[in-house]
This record gives C-alpha cells, sequence and structure tokens, in this order.
C-alpha cells in the first residue's frame, strides 16, 4: 500500500506560532488570554494531558492557570469553582481535564460552564450550533481533524467517511463536522456488525475506539485518507494507536 504520513505536528506548531504572532501584533489587548485548567486527583494519564495542554498553550503566547484539586472533592465544591471562573474577567476560558473521579458527574459539570468560555467545545450550546451547521467553539479533536484535513485540501463531497467511535468526545462530533463539510458519513461502534466492510468502503477513515490495533491494514482500500485517534498503553508500556500502523505502511 502506498503511504504518505501527514504530519500533525508539524501542523500545530505552525498554528501555534501563528496564534502567537497574532497576539503579540494585537495592540489592544492588555494582557494574553487566559486559560483556565481544573486537574482533579492524580490520573498519570490525565497529569500527562494536562502537561502538554499547558505547554502548548504558552507556546502560543496563551496563559495557563492550573487549578489541581483533590479526588475527594465534591460535585457542589467544584461547580461552584467553574461558577466563580465564568463570573472572572480575566478567564477567556475554562478546561475540566476529563476523567473524573467517578463520584462526580462529568454532563452536569460541563454544562456548568459557561458556553462563551467552553474551550472544549463540549457544552449542550456548542455541540447544538455544530448541530446545526452554525459552529461556534468546536469539540478540539474533531476540529483538530477537520484543519489537518484540510491542510491537504481533503476532498469531502461525494467521500465516503467512516468513524469507528461513537464517543461524545471524539466520535459523534467528527460526524457533524464531515456532515457539514459534505461527506457521506458512517459511525461504527461496539454493536457494529463486519466492521471489516465498512472500513473497506472508507474514502476517509477515523478510527477513535480505544482499542488497540483492532483496524488491520488490509481492510484499508488503496488512497484513503485515514487518522489514528486511537492512545493505547500495552503491557510493555508501548503506545499504539487503533490501527496496524507498521502494516498498514
Amino acid at each position: 500500500m502506498t503511504t504518505h504520513i501527514l504530519d500533525g505536528k508539524k501542523l500545530a506548531e505552525k498554528i501555534r506560532a501563528e496564534i502567537r504572532s497574532e497576539l503579540s501584533n494585537n495592540g489592544k489587548k492588555s494582557r494574553a488570554p487566559a486559560l483556565a485548567v481544573i486537574l482533579v486527583g492524580d490520573d498519570p494519564a490525565s497529569t500527562v494531558y494536562v502537561r502538554n495542554k499547558q505547554r502548548a498553550s504558552e507556546e502560543a503566547g496563551i496563559h495557563s492557570i492550573l487549578h489541581k484539586l483533590s479526588a475527594a472533592i465534591s460535585q457542589k465544591e467544584l461547580i461552584a469553582l467553574i461558577e466563580q471562573l465564568n463570573h472572572d474577567s480575566q478567564i477567556d476560558g475554562i478546561l475540566l481535564q476529563l476523567p473524573l473521579p467517578k463520584h462526580l458527574n462529568p454532563d452536569d459539570l460541563l454544562e456548568v460552564i459557561h458556553p462563551d468560555k467552553d474551550v472544549d467545545g463540549f457544552h449542550p450550546f456548542n455541540l447544538g450550533r455544530l448541530a446545526q451547521r452554525r459552529p461556534a467553539l468546536r469539540p478540539c479533536t474533531p476540529y483538530g481533524i477537520m484543519t489537518l484535513l484540510d491542510s491537504i485540501q481533503q476532498p469531502y463531497k461525494k467521500k465516503h467517511a467512516v468513524i469507528i467511535g461513537a464517543s461524545n468526545i471524539v466520535g459523534r462530533p467528527m460526524a457533524l463536522e464531515l456532515l457539514t463539510a459534505g461527506a457521506t458519513v458512517t459511525i461504527c461502534h461496539r454493536f457494529t456488525e463486519d466492521l471489516s466492510q465498512h472500513v473497506k468502503q472508507a474514502d476517509i477513515l477515523i478510527a477513535a475506539i480505544g482499542k488497540p490495533d483492532v483496524i488491520k491494514s488490509e481492510w484499508i482500500k488503496e488512497n484513503a485518507t485515514v487518522i489514528d485517534v486511537g492512545i493505547n498503553r500495552l503491557e510493555d508500556e508501548s503506545i499504539v494507536g487503533d490501527i496496524e500502523f507498521e502494516s498498514a505502511c
């Protein structure tokens, strides 16, 4: 199979540099934009994700403020913090790192974040705008995927996009993004039968199911555009995606 690797890292660096330049040239701003990041507990993966997000923010010229909270914090206490940040005029965005401890309800907490400060795009208002083809703040991973696809001038109309995974974070909003762009969209999930047959039809394949190497290289059609969102840690501590990368290349 002929392959061409999409360099998302290089594109992200370019975007961060452009944002930093735009902010530095904006003389009307008396301060840098400020992002409040809420991290509950000591989950190792979440800690790494938050550190990377903060680093990326600073590289883009965005001030990042970490609120590191005990895993024992109550729903009521966390709501109070979010509401405080909503009313803080010095805070432009709020990011609640998921997953949360089991005693906390993430859906209710995400709904407390003001839609204008919902940088993850998970508030029902922002998801509703996306569904109506009038996007405001968009879910980050699907929006990042669309930005990557647009960077290679990926055509969407008359193309069949197959999404593996139906999570609220990636799969569902990804489907809305691709529908808005004009693609014909199929979503596959844990109840989908004959997964290989759906994958074989994909002109655009987005893998986001969270199962290591579940998609085999021989399923992927020639000249398909493939993006693997999966991050899976194996017993030997290595990280793999949802697609058999080595054989796919």
